[in-house]
């Protein structure tokens, strides 16, 4: 016999769950966002609607709606749905469920979804565990996280799933999930009387980076704290399962709350951004980076630098980077870049945050607009790969030290020409025994003047062998 108050319970539990887990979609229809892979005729949807469910790891930032979509999932199959979270199970736990999902399917013929949150949590040991049961197909592992999936996860347990990227939700997208939980009145705000203004909602879908669950957060605190007096103890006693008279509004309903764009700025307060120095987001932000300065856009480059700045990094990260990019990318193109890029990074070890921002930003501007060159870099690598792969090659005699006895006489150390006694400080003279060519600057930036010096040295030294052309 049920108990009586098993509908209060479950009143009071709905009534705790914050807005966004109220708001979960129940259905593929409900389902906002990803339509990359879960719009109609795509991968996703045609395995659900053929129901050739396979494991999956869902991969992407978080609030774009894995969970959510794990339990649409659920509701689709029909499937028992088993949720865990890898933070806090551990092998015992899992042991136990694939037991259970396995007698499931031997006595009852139903299938099990295991949904295992932050599945990068579990060491390889423990996502061992989950091998045997993912490959006979007694449970359906639908694994979620944040991490990059070719890192974390085991690569037996990769190769018996299907990878799906999540990406952060639009802007539309936002607007929707807002708009309707200021409708619905069984799970949403639709008890409540919102004006929500164009100025507001738009900052909402801007500030809340793709983030359902943080969009949908701020409007409840915006709205929750803005209620009167009245209206909050009226919600709180129906919230509570209260059963009885129910106290009216003066109005009826009471003053609809003005959620204005104050309000939203107010509810989102500071912008919190994801900060790992090992993870993903971390190496993409650094990628972009460098690329922008190599594209030469100062713009790009300081929204990544600001970027990196405002979540966290160390400013001696980007300041290392540019030190490197200056000799990497611009190298003779531009000499004084690598002096600007070295100065960058004195300041943020003399100085340090806030203000060596002021001297990064500088730095960037100036690398980002330099004319850019590789030669050097390219020389560099070429002459590596030689020493690595060829024959080592000896000093010419006429090179080699003569600072001790003998060097002369016994060794044959002799014939240098000394270039600052020939005309134009150069003698041609063979310091290398090979005809390979390193160092091919370009015409751009100051590297045109090294160009043009190289190219008429270069030319009288194969004068002087004959016209012979370096290999």
């Amino acid at each position: 016999m049920p108990d009586l108050f098993d509908d209060l319970r479950d009143r009071n539990r709905s009534a705790a769950r914050p807005l966004a887990a109220r708001m979960r979609p129940r259905t593929l229809d409900e389902y906002v966002g990803q339509a990359h892979f879960l719009g109609p005729g795509k991968l996703l949807r045609r395995m659900l609607l053929a129901d050739r469910l396979g494991s999956l790891i869902f991969y992407g930032p978080p609030g774009c709606g894995k969970t959510a979509l794990a339990h649409v999932i659920a509701n689709h199959t029909r499937s028992h749905f088993r949720p865990l979270n890898a933070v806090s199970s551990g092998t015992k736990e899992v042991r136990e469920l694939l037991a259970d999902a396995r007698r499931s399917l031997e006595d009852l013929g139903e299938r099990t979804i295991l949904f295992l949150d932050e599945i990068h949590r579990f060491n390889r040991a423990q996502q061992d565990v989950l091998l045997p049961d993912v490959e006979d197909g007694t449970v359906v592992l639908i694994g979620a996280t944040t991490q990059n999936p070719f890192f974390a996860i085991n690569t037996p347990l990769l190769s018996r799933s299907q990878i799906f990227q999540f990406e952060p939700l639009t802007r539309d997208d936002i607007r929707t999930l807002i708009t309707r939980a200021l409708a619905d009145t069984e799970r949403g705000l639709g008890d409540t009387p919102v004006t929500l203004t164009e100025e507001a909602l738009a900052f909402l879908a801007e500030a809340c980076d793709g983030d359902a669950r943080r969009a949908l957060t701020a409007l409840e605190v915006g709205v929750k704290s803005s209620l009167a007096p009245e209206a909050r103890a009226n919600r709180d006693r129906q919230g509570a399962g209260v059963v009885g008279e129910r106290h009216p509004l003066p109005d009826g309903r009471g003053s609809p709350v003005l959620f204005d764009l104050a309000l939203a700025q107010d509810s989102v307060q500071r912008k919190v951004l994801e900060f790992d120095p090992t993870g993903d987001t971390h190496y993409d932000v650094a990628s972009a980076f460098i690329k922008s300065l190599r594209g030469s856009d100062p713009d790009a480059a300081l929204y990544w630098l600001a970027r990196m700045l405002e979540s966290g990094e160390d400013p001696r990260f980007p300041a290392r980077r540019m030190v490197i990019f200056a000799a990497e990318d611009i190298g003779n193109a531009d000499p004084f870049a690598a002096v600007l890029a070295n100065a960058a990074w004195d300041a943020v070890e003399r100085v340090g945050m806030p203000e060596c921002r002021i001297n990064l930003g500088q730095a960037v501007c100036y690398l980002a607009t330099c004319p850019k060159s590789n030669a050097s870099y390219a020389g560099i690598e070429a002459a590596l790969k030689d020493v690595r792969e060829g024959r080592t090659l000896p000093v010419p005699r006429h090179l080699r030290d003569t600072s001790h006895k003998g060097a002369v006489k016994a060794f044959g150390h002799e014939g240098y020409k000394y270039a600052h006694d020939h005309e134009g400080g150069w003698v041609d003279q063979e310091y290398v025994p090979t005809d390979a060519v390193y160092y091919e600057p370009t015409d751009r930036g100051h590297e045109a003047k090294i160009k043009a010096r190289l190219d008429e040295l270069r030319a009288k030294r194969r004068a002087g062998r004959g016209g012979e052309e370096p290999r």
